[in-house]
């Protein structure tokens, strides 16, 4: 019995074996592995076809649209373009600071011409008409871009709500005809009529009151 004492090795305790693997910086094996839950899905090889014809086909428009804007509309974008950009910033700050600094007589080269600084007040309010008006101008014309964008996104919504009508009365004629009980739904019937766009847009008139 001795000998079966001497024979029989004691095996070490878990923590000792993690302490040794840990002293020799030996990775212990997962007990099941894992993947990363941030791991991004794989990418599609390209754009379906519809959705290709779709960009292009919104490009083609603008492009379009840029094309037949006129010659003062394609001025007063290009005006709002520069106004709302640094180098304007960066230009005005060094005129008006060159302009200061000479009337306040810190250049002493150039002779004051605006002490008072009317001449610069008048100049920096003419200025802030013109630029209101180019700015308007060209938010003019993007309202009535977005005017018919929202249009469009109008008609393909009551397209998409008539399509789904018609789906849902067709899945109900054949539930119906493979003997599908679908008369315990109480929304069924509503969702299978058309939605009357004037009658919704004068319900939302009359709670907004």
């Amino acid at each position: 019995m001795a000998a079966d004492r001497r024979g029989t090795s004691q095996a070490p305790p878990c923590w000792a074996v993690e302490d040794a693997c840990r002293d020799r910086e030996v990775e212990l094996p997962d007990s099941a592995p894992h993947s990363s839950p941030t791991t991004p899905p794989p990418r599609p090889p390209g754009l379906g076809t519809v959705l290709e014809r779709n960009i292009h086909a919104l490009r083609r428009r603008r492009r379009q649209e840029e094309a037949e804007a006129g010659f003062e509309q394609r001025i007063a974008d290009a005006i709002t373009r520069f106004t709302g950009s640094m180098p304007f910033v960066y230009l005005h700050l060094v005129l008006f600071g060159l302009w200061i600094a000479i009337n306040l007589g810190t250049i002493r080269a150039i002779p004051t011409f605006d002490p008072s600084f009317v001449i610069l007040a008048m100049v920096a309010s003419v200025e802030a008409i013109f630029l209101s008006t180019f700015v308007l101008i060209s938010q003019n014309r993007m309202a009535a871009e977005a005017e018919k964008r929202a249009e469009l996104d109008l008609q393909i919504s009551l397209l998409g709500e008539h399509e789904v009508t018609k789906l849902i009365t067709l899945v109900s004629a054949v539930a119906e005809r493979m003997g599908i009980e679908t008369g315990k739904d109480p929304e069924l019937p509503e969702l299978a009529q058309n939605v009357a766009p004037e009658i919704v847009l004068d319900e939302i008139e009359e709670q907004a009151r």
